[in-house]
């Protein structure tokens, strides 16, 4: 069933339309939200959804319970390639909670917040910026880490970075959510503008776990990996010094010392190295430069620094 949540006149007869769908089978009301499409240059999560919806269309005896997906809370976005809200140039995950009083994106804002709350578990699903590639990765404040640390590890991701309170913004969907009772998990996965198949399907698998483990779905599951958590580690920026290329060495998952040569910049007018990349600490990489053309400062790797005395997480 196709539902509209929020529903806005626009310009020249048009209206702005966010929706959901939701899918229901047996007698239980355990709810588990679905959440994508809040920047409209992330696309992973659009074939997420469509690959457990369509799982669950398929095997719909096996739900007990309440799936919604909301596949694009920001479609205007999604259908201009545009990240924030185009018109208003307007990153929608900086709106949240929003009001009913308001502008319109922040009555948007309003009904999709009260439209998820009261799930039993939320997932808002991201991808990166077309600049950088993420390992699959769930993301949570340390207010939240006891509560959600044992969902995330049911997710079947690689990594679980637990930030500091003070890096995650108060407008966000998730910190929102979460301030009022409703479990939510942050999904990092991918680059922009692209869908990583290999990524969306191993999320899958995590999401019928996660279902399986609250009692929802009836079906098989297979074995989750375990994921590397940060807690009680650094995080290492390697940042650019020149201009110029980006050429990596090294991929995702990989471990490396410090000083590992992790790639060059490289100049194609003068065919020279400008900077030989090395890592700044040792750790495993779990971001990496996707887009090539770099300037000084510019991002190219995140690596999670091990665990004080040597012992993993």
């Amino acid at each position: 069933m196709t539902e509209t949540i929020a529903s806005i006149a626009l310009a020249v007869n048009e209206k702005l339309k966010i929706q959901k769908r939701r899918i229901q089978n047996g007698n239980s009301t355990t709810r588990l939200s679905l959440v994508t499409g809040t920047h409209g240059d992330e696309l992973e999560g659009q074939y997420l959804a469509f690959m457990v919806g369509s799982f669950i269309d398929k095997n719909i005896d096996l739900l007990d319970g309440i799936v919604d997906i909301y596949p694009a809370l920001n479609p205007m976005g999604i259908d201009s390639i545009t990240r924030g809200i185009p018109m208003f140039d307007l990153d929608m995950n900086r709106v949240f909670p929003g009001t009913k009083n308001g502008t319109m994106v922040e009555v948007v804002c309003s009904a999709i917040t009260d439209d998820i709350s009261g799930s039993d578990v939320c997932v808002d699903v991201h991808s990166s910026n077309i600049f950088l590639k993420e390992i699959p990765q769930i993301r949570i404040s340390v207010p939240t880490a006891e509560v959600l640390l044992p969902y995330a590890e049911m997710m079947n991701v690689d990594f679980v970075w637990i930030h500091e309170s003070a890096t995650v913004l108060e407008s966000t969907l998730a910190h929102t959510l979460n301030s009022r009772g409703t479990k939510t998990l942050v999904v990092e996965m991918g680059v922009g503008m692209r869908i990583t198949k290999e990524y969306c399907g191993q999320l899958f698998q995590g999401v019928l776990n996660l279902m399986k483990q609250l009692g929802m779905w009836k079906g098989k599951t297979v074995p989750v990996r375990k994921p590397i958590i940060s807690a009680g580690r650094e995080v290492g920026f390697v940042n650019s010094d020149v201009a110029g290329i980006f050429v990596p060495f090294s991929d995702f998952g990989d471990t490396v010392k410090k000083g590992d040569h992790i790639g060059n910049v490289i100049d194609p007018l003068s065919s020279k190295v400008v900077e030989e990349v090395q890592a700044v600490c040792d750790g495993m990489i779990f971001t990496l430069r996707e887009y090539p053309v770099v300037y000084g400062g510019s991002l190219l790797a995140r690596i999670l620094q091990p665990m004080q005395g040597g012992e993993d997480a």
